[in-house]
C-alpha cells in the first residue's frame, strides 16, 4: 500500500465502525471469488512448473520480501532454480518485464529491483501473473520453481504452495478493508500451507490456525553499506551511543527503528509511506550526520544519497519446518488453486 495506513484501521472506534457495511461487502466478494476459483467455476491459469506463492492477509509490511529472498535462497540450495514473479507496485511497467539489480525502481517497483539484487535469481513483474510466469520461463526456461512474491489473493494464478507470513501487529482490527487493514478474513490464514510467524503470535491467532505448521521468522543484521561507496562497510556497532537519523518507507517503520535502538544506537526516526518514491529533497536534513536506510529505500536513494549514509541490509531467519514443509509439498505434486 503505498501512503499512510488510516490510525482508525488499529481500533474499532467510530470511523471504523461507519465503514463496516463496505467490509461486508467486500467479505462477500471476496469470499464468492475465492469460491469460484475452488469450485473450478472460474479455471485457475496453470503454468509448466510449480508455483510457490509468499503473501499475507493484510495490506501493508509484514515482512514478505526478506521472506522471498530466503525461500530463493533454499530452494537453490535444494537444487532448484527459482525464478521470481511480482506485480511490481508502484512500477510504471505496462506489460511483463525482466528486472536486473541496476534496474529502475521508478519503472519495476522497489520490491522486484532489491530481490534481483538478493538473489540474483530471474525476476519478472507483471500485474498479470500468469503472463509474468511464461515471460519469465520463455526467458530463462532453465527454471524449474516460481515463488510469487505476493499474489496471495491473485487467484487466477494456479499455485501449488501458500505461504502467509504473518506479522500480528499488521492485524490491526481485524476488520477487511476498508474497515480494517484485511484483505481476507482471519479464516483464510487455516488454508495456509505453512505460516511463517514474524513477531509472536497470539493465543487466539493461534486457535484460528488448526494444524497449519508454524515457522518463526527473524531479521537480522550487523552491518551497514555505503550508499555512495557500496564496497565500505561497516560494523552496526560502530554507531553505539551515536545520533543517526533512520529513514524508513516501509510497511512498519517502527520495527526498523526499534531494530537500531536496540543495538544502542540514539534513533532520530524519519518515517515515509510505504513505496515512498525518493526524492533527493527527502534525504536533504542534518548534514553531516549519518543516515541509515533499509535495502528497500536504499534501492531508490542510491542515486542522489548525501554522504555518510548507509543501508541496513536484513536476512530473513525462518525455523526449518518451512522449508521441511515447503519442499513435501513440491515433491508430492501440483494442486488445485
Amino acid at each position: 500500500m503505498q501512503g499512510k495506513a488510516p490510525d482508525f484501521w488499529q481500533t474499532r472506534a467510530l470511523p471504523a465502525l461507519l465503514l463496516l457495511p463496505l467490509a461486508g461487502v467486500f467479505a462477500v466478494l471476496a469470499w464468492m471469488r475465492r469460491a469460484l476459483y475452488r469450485s473450478g467455476l472460474i479455471r485457475a491459469v496453470p503454468v509448466p512448473v510449480p508455483v510457490i506463492v509468499v503473501g499475507n492477509i493484510a495490506v501493508g509490511g509484514s515482512g514478505k520480501t526478506p521472506a522471498v529472498a530466503w525461500l530463493a535462497d533454499r530452494l537453490r540450495e535444494a537444487g532448484f532454480m527459482p525464478g521470481i514473479v511480482s506485480r511490481g507496485y508502484g512500477g510504471k511497467s505496462a506489460t511483463a518485464a525482466l528486472v536486473s539489480a541496476d534496474a529502475d525502481p521508478a519503472s519495476f517497483g522497489d520490491e522486484p529491483v532489491l530481490l534481483a539484487g538478493l538473489t540474483t535469481c530471474p525476476v519478472v513483474v507483471g500485474a498479470d501473473r500468469p503472463a509474468a510466469v511464461m515471460a519469465l520461463l520463455h526467458a530463462h526456461p532453465e527454471c524449474d520453481v516460481i515463488v510469487s512474491d505476493d499474489g496471495l489473493q491473485h487467484y487466477r494464478l494456479r499455485r501449488d504452495v501458500e505461504v502467509i507470513v504473518l506479522d500480528e501487529t499488521a492485524l490491526g482490527n481485524r476488520w477487511l478493508l476498508p474497515a480494517g487493514p484485511l484483505r481476507e478474513g482471519l479464516w483464510r490464514l487455516r488454508s495456509a500451507d505453512v505460516i511463517v510467524a514474524h513477531g509472536e503470535l497470539s493465543s487466539g491467532v493461534r486457535a484460528r490456525l488448526g494444524t497449519v505448521p508454524i515457522a518463526s521468522m527473524k531479521l537480522e543484521g550487523d552491518r551497514v553499506v555505503s550508499l555512495g561507496l557500496p564496497a565500505e562497510t561497516r560494523s552496526l556497532d560502530d554507531f553505539a551511543g551515536m545520533r543517526v537519523h533512520a529513514v524508513a518507507g516501509i510497511g512498519r517503520p517502527e520495527r526498523f527503528f526499534d531494530q537500531l535502538r536496540t543495538r544502542g544506537l540514539t534513533v532520530v526516526p524519519h518515517p515515509f509511506p510505504d513505496h515512498h518514491r525518493f526524492s533527493a529533497d527527502d534525504l536533504a536534513f542534518a548534514p553531516g550526520e549519518p543516515k541509515i536506510l533499509t535495502a528497500k529505500d536504499a534501492v531508490k536513494c542510491r542515486p542522489f544519497a548525501p554522504a555518510d549514509t548507509w543501508e541496513f541490509p536484513v536476512t530473513a531467519l525462518i525455523e526449518p519446518v518451512a522449508l521441511e514443509r515447503i519442499l513435501e509439498k513440491l515433491r508430492h505434486g501440483r494442486q488445485a488453486a
